[in-house]
């Protein structure tokens, strides 16, 4: 019976929380990072609250910064289209080499 009320709060407190497990999993890429002591150990435990692992909690709350910041994504739009021109000029200076 307690396993029961257990798995219910855990489901409620799943409900409510910000970033919601994993439902399949993406193509990922490993990158190397250094994070203090304390923000690790938020990590570790807010991946726990979720039934997820720590890359993914990471991964998602980026996603989420990014989805917020508006003076980021006008940044990254301006930047975008600036390296996809650079990208397009190297690809024909090799296409003439």
């Amino acid at each position: 019976m307690q396993d029961v009320v257990e798995r219910e709060l855990r489901k409620e407190k799943k409900d409510l929380a910000l970033l919601k497990a994993p439902t399949k999993q993406s193509k990922t890429t490993t990158l190397q990072v250094r994070l203090e002591e304390e923000v690790r150990h938020k990590i570790d435990r807010y991946a726990e609250f979720i039934d997820a692992n720590p890359s993914y909690v990471v991964s998602e709350a980026l996603k989420l910064l990014f989805k917020k910041d508006n003076e980021f994504k006008r940044w990254l739009g301006q930047h975008i289209n600036n390296h996809h021109q650079e990208q397009m000029a190297g690809d024909a200076l090799r296409r003439n080499v």
